[in-house]
């Protein structure tokens, strides 16, 4: 693959309203040395698949929009510039059906908590997802909570829409609205489905892994489903092990509760970098997992090829194929935040996947 980098500005001179393009596609020309630095560009937007297409605000760094290629599309000749994002409120606006066919306007979603599903019929893994969220969110309903769901289909039909449509309880965007569904896509850079977005009560993004927390929590205690610092890893979160850098904290543990004192002790330097982002209202450049003894936690050593050495501090970043390794005998909230800090700081030396 390689990266194309360049500035527009719609024929004027670069200034605080000019956008940053990265562009991210397949080639066989690819430097060495610019590896790292092109892995890192993957990493810090989020690019999981190609071609990919972000706008970046260029005075500020902040991204504008991860899906420019639907931007592209929908508005070639540019009449929307600078695509920065829209309330959820204005990009949803319009009627929304139930799968009786009645409809109800957007406006009903005021006040409630709101998942943005993407999925479709096609899609084996929606199919299965849909199941669990459709007991989830009867559940929540039940508890009491204003909460609701609107479906975002990518269904290749209207008739295999119908379909899928009738077992969900929940609203949808009409399947006709092309254009209001492609908005909620760029509004949110989807880039594979399904994609369960969760939104509070005034519209802002909880989580993008809503399907991770369903899984996670089928009884819905959690909801609404808060990032949580620390994750103890599992095969239904394993899957956000490839969306980023993660640290991994390997420890001894068998047992249900074994893995508490571990988390205990990585929580606040994790709680530490979530709230720093959070002000700088940029995404956690870290994920924490703690990983006792199971097969999830054997198969994530044997790919990366770790040592079988417990307590083990580890940070991996998949789409690099580097891990880094702090291999001591004993882990204490100090050696923690050094190792976090010495690898923000990029005075690590990683080794290869």
């Amino acid at each position: 693959f390689s990266v194309s980098l360049y500035f527009r500005a719609r024929g004027r001179r670069l200034n605080s309203a000019a956008c940053f393009v990265a562009y991210f596609s397949a080639s066989r020309g690819l430097f060495k040395d610019g590896k790292v630095s092109i892995m890192k560009l993957w990493n810090k937007y989020k690019v999981t698949s190609i071609p990919s297409l972000v706008f970046v605000d260029a005075a500020t760094g902040k991204v504008v929009c991860r899906n420019g290629l639907l931007v592209v599309r929908d508005d070639p000749k540019g009449l929307e510039f600078p695509w920065g994002p829209k309330p959820f409120a204005e990009v949803v606006d319009g009627p929304l059906l139930r799968n009786n066919r009645q409809t109800t306007d957007s406006s009903a979603l005021e006040g409630s908590y709101v998942g943005v599903y993407f999925s479709a019929h096609w899609c084996p893994p929606c199919r299965s997802l849909t199941r669990v969220l459709v007991e989830s969110y009867r559940k929540v309903k039940e508890s009491g909570h204003k909460f609701e769901i609107v479906f975002v289909s990518a269904d290749r039909s209207e008739e295999s829409f119908t379909q899928y449509f009738s077992e969900m309880p929940w609203l949808a965007v009409p399947y006709t609205d092309e254009a209001r569904r492609s908005r909620l896509n760029r509004l949110y850079g989807i880039q594979g489905i399904p994609t369960l977005i969760l939104l509070d009560t005034e519209g802002h993004m909880i989580t993008r892994q809503g399907r991770v927390e369903i899984l996670n929590d089928p009884d819905c205690r959690l909801f609404p489903w808060h990032p949580r610092p620390v994750l103890e890893l599992s095969e239904s979160n394993a899957v956000q092990l490839h969306e980023g850098p993660c640290l991994v904290l390997f420890v001894d543990a068998e047992e249900e509760g074994e893995l508490e004192p571990a988390k205990e002790l990585i929580q606040p330097i994790a709680e530490k970098i979530m709230a720093k982002y959070k002000a700088k209202e940029e995404e956690t450049p870290l994920l924490f997992f703690v990983a006792g003894e199971d097969d999830m936690s054997d198969s994530l050593r044997d790919y990366t090829n770790l040592p079988e050495a417990a307590p083990l501090l580890t940070i991996l970043d998949m789409s690099a194929r580097a891990k880094y390794v702090k291999d001591v005998e004993e882990i204490t909230p100090a050696v923690v935040e050094q190792f976090v800090s010495d690898f923000l700081a990029e005075k690590l030396k990683p080794e290869p996947i």
